[in-house]
């Protein structure tokens, strides 16, 4: 037989990652009674590093086999066959196949069917109804006890008043003290001044409860707090003769639940004094956990040496007690300690629940060791495993990342009626997840729901992410329509995710189907869902679903984002009947009023000017007018727009000569100049310029870049460096986009710089201008000499550094060489610089260009972990 000592021996195999199984099967599977009997897998046998396929998937057989035959041990097959009896027949063949199995009946057999499986409150009381009606049985008030303390426990109140008030109509209730069974079963159901009502009836009639019923009475007393009466029962009891260490034990109980912890302290001596055998192990042990409770846990343990030592009282009883509160206070060294010290002097055993007490928190702190220990010690002892002790062995599994045993046990459990906790539902989830075997996860997470375990947000959170990560998108749609048909909510991130993992997939449909069942649970989803359901929408043309979340989202208060609405109305301007929809959906938004009318018009013609309908874009802003509502200088922007946009440059500039002789500000002349540069006009942008300065208005800086970018894209560099040159002039220092737009040229070509250096011999150019030419032929190179930190150095002295600037100098790195580009990279970090998308595709794109692919793929990864998408360039190179 395996001993403690030889689990403690084994435990350094135990963690080496080949030979696992060895020494689960030498803790766990030991034959309590000969060695003959157990399960004899020996460690060498099992080390997977010796192993073909085929041998190690027969030792893991042999092992889950093993675990199963340590559970079957709580079966007992006749039993099973009574529930499934009862579980599965009608009445009328239910009563024949009862009665076929040719049972004895008797108090005792009763007891132990309705012990067995009490949850099962159905095929008890079916039981119960059975047995009351065979010839020659009659319930006893033990039996009606063990019924009503079901029921109790289960919460069917009212099921078993309804019982109480029709049992006495049974064949058997004229044979039996129904007064008594009355009285048990109120006090057992709460219901204590009706059993006294009752107990008083019967003492009129003249009858008399026995000492069962009195102590049932007693108990339900103390219980519901009639302390009062409990002594008056207590004297009927001390009269009638009945008194016995039951009694003591209810007496204990009341003084603690008093708080008369010293009148327990008094009664409790002076039964042990006695030495006449009235006194139990429960009676010090209600003592203890009081004592415990108030936090007294040195008196406490005084108390059980004390009564240890005199010999006189049974303290087992208190031991269990006294180390629940030591696991309960997180002391479990000193519980550990303590319970191996009572094993070993006195051989004390622990009921079945404090060892699972104990293994529960030391899973938690990831005491695996001590865990196989009690494991092993339980094993040896003999003692049957409950429910909470395989669910805690399955825990175990998976925390030591033996996932495969785990399943198995999982996948047999209703061979030895496992009932899978809600600790265990989520250690088997997400350790599956982490494994990557994300279909057992998402059978295991149906399994947990179906039979009333909801998993918690986060790992609803992390199956939800491993099934949209590797596009199981099915089996997620079907995991949220079958929450949403029990009526469970999951967390809110996860159903946005995988609206959002439905959007990316290009199934926008099935999104917004899935939103729509949500949304009509009164389930709240969050801005970005509904942006990414829009855009979805959008990219597959599907307006009318655009416009109902976007609808949507104004009636739940949220704004929406001018370019979000801008191409919603675009999309819906592409569909058929488009006029007739923009206008009754611009009716609708008016009616409801959620948004200001202003706001509304605007929002209209601004997506009629983007959709291309400068037309529509007229109608909307004369209805407007129309309406009372005098457009303000943002409408007639965003009808100049709407032209210009289209190339009706003489109508737009037409509008403008309007606009400009009503308002004469900055914000007008600046949008019309970004305007025009921003659709290729760079000169009709430097007329409106020349216009706004003889107006004596000073440019915006917005001007000035919009002008340079707009002059280097169609290379008339010459212009962008006169406007640079004008702006120092102004005392304007220049900012990081024109410096940005200027490398970025040079880092094209040299052309940037001829024309600079040209310009330079001509004309007078500002320092700052002249700084910036300089720094530009050093970064085109066709000024040499100037190391990277000199070039970073001089830009720096040109403009602010930031961190498109990095860019482009990790981009001219890259050009020679990957592993100057990393070192710049890491130095940029060192500086406090943020990378982005760009940043990580230069990387990416330098490497696959390299054909360094395995770092290639490393750099990939953490770029989109970091949730930056490769850019299609990047993708085809790769």
């Amino acid at each position: 037989m395996l001993t403690l000592r030889c689990a403690r021996q084994t435990r350094a195999f135990l963690f080496s990652p080949s030979a696992f199984n060895a020494a689960v099967s030498h803790l766990l599977i030991a034959s309590s009674s000969s060695s003959s009997s157990y399960c004899s897998i020996q460690p060498y046998a099992l080390s997977t590093t010796d192993l073909s396929g085929s041998q190690s998937e027969i030792r893991r057989s042999e092992i889950v086999n093993c675990f199963r035959e340590w559970f079957m041990t709580r079966k007992i097959p006749l039993f099973d066959r009574i529930y499934e009896i009862l579980r599965t027949q009608e009445e009328a063949s239910m009563d024949s196949s009862l009665s076929s199995l040719n049972l004895y009946l008797d108090e005792s057999l009763v007891l132990d069917v309705l012990r067995y499986d009490p949850k099962d409150v159905l095929s008890c009381l079916k039981f119960f109804d059975w047995a009351g009606r065979q010839p020659g049985f009659h319930h006893t008030r033990a039996s009606f006890d063990a019924m009503f303390r079901i029921l109790s426990k289960a919460k069917l109140m009212s099921l078993m008043l309804d019982f109480l008030e029709v049992f006495v109509k049974q064949n058997y209730a004229r044979k039996i003290r129904y007064y008594n069974i009355l009285v048990i079963g109120y006090a057992i159901a709460g219901k204590c001044e009706t059993a006294l009502l009752m107990f008083g009836r019967m003492r009129f009639l003249g009858v008399d409860l026995d000492m069962f019923s009195y102590h049932v009475l007693m108990n339900s007393l103390v219980e519901h707090g009639y302390f009062d009466v409990v002594e008056m029962v207590a004297n009927e009891i001390r009269n009638r003769g009945f008194q016995n260490d039951i009694t003591h034990s209810i007496m204990m109980k009341s003084f603690c639940k008093q708080n008369k912890l010293e009148r327990a302290s008094e009664y409790l001596h002076n039964l042990a004094q006695d030495g006449n055998g009235q006194i139990n192990g429960i009676a010090v042990g209600t003592y203890v956990d009081a004592l415990c409770k108030q936090n007294q846990f040195e008196r406490a343990g005084m108390l059980i040496e004390e009564l240890r030592s005199n010999g006189l009282v049974p303290t087992e009883h208190a031991y269990g007690v006294w180390i629940r509160h030591l696991v309960v206070a997180g002391k479990l060294d000193a519980a550990l300690e303590f319970l191996k010290d009572k094993q070993g002097i006195e051989g004390y055993v622990p009921e079945v629940f404090r060892y699972n007490m104990l293994i529960g928190k030391l899973l938690r702190q990831n005491r695996i060791e001590d865990v196989f220990d009690l494991l092993a010690d339980m094993k040896e002892r003999g003692i049957v495993p409950d429910n909470v002790t395989m669910n805690s062995i399955l825990c175990l599994l998976c925390k030591v990342g033996k996932m495969h045993i785990a399943l198995e046990l999982f996948d047999s459990r209703s061979e030895f009626g496992l009932s899978i906790n809600y600790m265990a539902y989520n250690y088997l989830i997400n350790s599956l997840v982490g494994g990557v075997r994300v279909d057992e996860a998402y059978n295991v997470m149906r399994s947990s729901i179906e039979h009333g375990y909801i998993p918690g947000p986060k790992t609803l959170l992390i199956v939800a992410d491993a099934l949209c990560r590797e596009g199981r998108l099915d089996e997620m749609k079907d995991l949220v329509s079958f929450v949403i048909d029990q009526n469970i909510m999951p967390n809110k991130m996860a159903y946005d995710k995988f609206v959002l993992a439905l959007c990316k997939a290009r199934r926008v449909e099935e999104g917004y189907m899935i939103y729509d069942m949500l949304k009509q649970t009164k389930k709240e989803f969050g801005q970005g869902t509904r942006n990414e359901l829009v855009k979805g929408s959008i990219e597959l043309g599907k307006g009318d679903i655009a416009v109902r979340i976007l609808v949507d989202m104004i009636e739940n208060g949220y704004m929406p984002k001018r370019l979000l609405f801008r191409k919603t109305l675009a999309c819906l301007l592409r569909m058929d009947n488009p006029e007739d929809k923009f206008l009754q959906l611009l009716e609708m938004l008016l009616a409801r009023q959620q948004l200001t009318p202003s706001v509304i018009y605007n929002f209209f013609i601004d997506g009629a000017g983007y959709a291309g309908n400068p037309e529509l874009a007229g109608h909307v802003f004369e209805m407007m007018k129309r309406s009372g509502v005098e457009p303000g200088l943002r409408s007639h922007i965003l009808l100049f727009f709407s032209h210009l946009n289209t190339g009706r440059i003489s109508s737009a500039l037409h509008i403008f000569s309007e606009m400009s002789t009503k308002w004469n500000n900055k914000k007008l002349w600046r949008a019309i100049v970004v305007g025009l540069c921003r659709i290729g006009k760079p000169d009709h942008a430097s007329q409106v310029m020349d216009s706004m300065k003889a107006k004596l208005l000073k440019p915006r800086v917005e001007c000035y870049e919009a002008l340079v970018k707009a002059y280097c894209d169609i290379k008339h560099y010459e212009k962008a460096i006169e406007y640079v040159n004008e702006m120092t002039r102004m005392g304007r220092p220049i900012s990081s986009f024109i410096g940005n737009v200027f490398l970025l040229n040079a880092l094209k070509s040299r052309e940037l710089y001829y024309t600079w250096a040209y310009l330079s011999r001509r004309e007078h150019l500002t320092p700052a201008c002249w700084m910036l030419g300089h720094m530009v032929g050093v970064f085109s190179g066709a000024i040499r000499g100037v190391d990277t930190e000199e070039l970073e150095q001089l830009i720096g002295e040109c403009f602010l550094i930031d961190t498109y600037t990095i860019n482009i100098l990790l981009r001219r790195m890259s050009m020679y060489g990957i592993d100057n580009a990393l070192e710049y990279y890491n130095k940029s970090l060192e500086k406090g610089y943020e990378p982005n998308r760009w940043t990580y595709d230069i990387i990416v794109h330098t490497l696959a260009k390299g054909g360094r692919f395995e770092e290639c793929r490393k750099w990939r990864d953490e770029m989109l972990k970091k949730g930056f998408e490769v850019t299609e360039a990047t993708i085809r190179l790769l």
